[in-house]
């Protein structure tokens, strides 16, 4: 079988994994995992998620600095908790390959290196979680406040301040309507544990969202072609392996833009007063 045949074949398989598993049914019966420790597991990678990219970087410098020994310590540090939903993507990725495999069309790499490449698709499918979660607190924030808030910061003080005004308005003395006439005029007190407090219920909803971004995401990218494009590039990888290995996923810088682009919006407010 030649290689032009070898590769049609691949991405007819491709094709199928896809939208079997990636798919709005097949993400749907995927997601069923995701009902309990992943809530916790997936705010958790978020939160580790700055880390696990200062680690990839630094790999990647030790790499071109010929730290090789360095260069191999780091790439190989689990930072990410492992969710039900990524061991079981994990799972069915593994399990493609030994199909293909099946039908003499496969890939032969060593064991641990397909296993460090398959968690490393799936990081990059947590990370497009997180923008999908970025994206979603956008559209709320410029439906809502008509003002851009790319994360959980920026959402925490607007939401917070009409909590305290329609608080404020409910519990005037005069009533509702001459309430919204004074708080017009007049602005609200907003004490630090009502700012809190919405932090912490924002922060427990975006958990959530989080969570269960890929039933909204997956069907997506499915429609795009996104998970094709990514899939090929990790055939392609492992086909080429060892000239080619994995770097840094342009999913994983864009997560954090959008963090970094979130406190900096907040600081710039605040110098502004």
């Amino acid at each position: 079988m030649n290689d032009q045949t070898t590769r049609a074949k691949r991405q007819i398989e491709i094709r199928a994994f896809v939208r079997t598993h990636f798919g709005l049914v097949g993400t749907l019966r995927l997601h069923r995992l995701a009902f309990g420790a992943d809530l916790l597991r997936a705010p958790a990678n978020v939160l580790l998620a700055p880390l696990f990219v200062i680690v990839k970087l630094a790999g990647l410098l030790a790499k071109v600095l010929r730290c090789h020994k360095a260069a191999r310590w780091l790439s190989g540090r689990k930072i990410l908790l492992q969710t039900s939903v990524s061991r079981q993507v994990a799972v069915r990725i593994t399990a493609f390959f030994a199909d293909l495999e099946r039908q003499s069309i496969g890939i032969t790499v060593p064991q641990n290196v397909l296993e460090r490449e398959v968690a490393d698709y799936t990081g990059v499918r947590n990370a497009v979680g997180e923008i999908t979660t970025t994206v979603l607190v956008l559209m709320a924030g410029f439906a809502l406040f008509k003002t851009a808030t790319p994360g959980l910061i920026s959402l925490v003080g607007p939401i917070a301040e009409l909590r305290a005004y329609n608080l404020a308005v409910a519990e005037f003395p005069l009533g509702q309507g001459m309430g919204k006439m004074y708080y017009a005029v007049f602005s609200t007190q907003l004490d630090m544990w009502q700012v809190v407090i919405t932090g912490l219920v924002l922060a427990m909803l975006m958990s959530v969202v989080t969570t269960f971004a890929g039933v909204i995401a997956d069907p997506l990218q499915v429609v795009m072609g996104t998970h094709r494009r990514r899939l090929s590039r990790l055939v392609d990888r492992l086909d080429a392996y060892p000239d080619r290995t994995t770097g840094l996923a342009k999913e994983h810088i864009t997560a954090r833009f959008a963090d970094l682009t979130d406190m900096a919006l907040n600081i710039w407010r605040f110098i502004r007063g």
